[in-house]
């Protein structure tokens, strides 16, 4: 079980957010998902449609995102992923003018896994820093 469940995270990151495929969360996202700490530390999405909106947003900021697994352990139903990501900031989508400016993000993701789909996932992301970081003047 611990195996089948780390490929469909593996797919998550990779179909969701690499390739840029909403399908994929129909897919692989559980109708009463959630995920939790995304974007901002506080905010709770639930279902696949209101995930979709999310990943429109960021894909529209940054249509060059790319995410890279660190790390990945499974136990059970759980799996735990370390990443990063690489973006420019070329898009209005987040609410504050696009920058032209690159940067990287590091995070990470406790997901439950149930019946081959995401039922629940716990992201940890300096946003803020991101968002600052987009918003500060040239230096």
């Amino acid at each position: 079980m611990s195996e089948e469940n780390k490929q469909v995270v593996r797919r998550w990151f990779d179909e969701v957010w690499n390739q840029k495929s909403e399908a994929a969360i129909d897919a692989m996202f559980h109708p009463d998902g959630k995920a939790h700490g995304f974007p901002d530390a506080g905010s709770v999405l639930v279902g696949p449609d209101e995930f979709k909106k999310v990943h429109r947003a960021f894909l529209g900021a940054f249509p060059d995102l790319r995410i890279h697994i660190e790390d990945m352990i499974s136990e059970g139903d759980r799996v735990a992923v370390r990443w990063s990501i690489d973006v420019t900031h070329l898009g209005d989508h987040l609410g504050f003018p696009a920058s032209g400016k690159t940067a990287s993000l590091e995070g990470s993701s406790f997901v439950i896994v149930k019946d081959g789909k995401i039922l629940d996932g716990w992201n940890y992301m300096d946003m803020q820093g991101l968002f600052q970081h987009l918003q500060s003047a040239p230096g």
